[in-house]
């Protein structure tokens, strides 16, 4: 298994649409104002979320539970920025859609930009073929409210291509992810 370069995720999304839409270099300024750096990067692909994010809340005292999870729990927010509560979380999606070939695997790991400030990205691997918007989880691990910016950079995507194509893929198992479009909440 091997990590795969630049080159390739260039190759691959102007071939393949691997990542759409697409940004073949690091875009760091936007309009002159600098911004989180988004696009290729050396071996991976920073992206961006979009500005439709859904803010945790417990004003209906439910608890958490991935199989019967209630949709309450959530404040709908569309804007440029999201102030996430303090020990709290809150979900986006990014910007980019993905259609993962049969011999990759990718993983996702949050910019040190947000990780400095005690913001965590979380995201579960995309499986060989999977496709859609990822939903992405950010946890404010302080104590005071932390703020995410609409179509910056917010983690990285790194693709690892396997010697060998596996034999049941997310797609072939009808994985319940499959095709997302928006911010997805918890299914069973």
């Amino acid at each position: 298994m091997s990590i795969k370069s630049d080159k390739w995720i260039i190759e691959q999304s102007e071939a393949n649409e691997l990542i759409t839409p697409f940004e073949k270099k690091q875009i760091r300024e936007l309009d002159g104002e600098k911004i989180v750096s988004y696009g290729v990067s050396s071996y991976g692909y920073d992206v961006r979320c979009s500005n439709e994010f859904k803010i945790f809340t417990n004003t209906h005292s439910a608890i958490v539970d991935p199989k019967n999870f209630d949709p309450n729990s959530f404040i709908d927010v569309t804007a440029d920025q999201c102030v996430i509560p303090p020990n709290s979380f809150a979900l986006a999606r990014t910007v980019e859609y993905f259609k993962i070939p049969r011999s990759v695997l990718t993983l996702c790991l949050g910019k040190s930009t947000y990780a400095r400030c005690g913001i965590i990205v979380n995201v579960t691997p995309l499986e060989p073929e999977w496709e859609g918007h990822v939903t992405l989880e950010f946890s404010n691990t302080t104590n005071l409210p932390a703020k995410i910016y609409a179509n910056e950079g917010v983690a990285q995507m790194i693709f690892f291509e396997s010697d060998q194509v596996c034999e049941t893929s997310y797609k072939d198992r009808g994985g319940k992810y499959q095709g997302q479009t928006g911010v997805t909440l918890p299914k069973t």
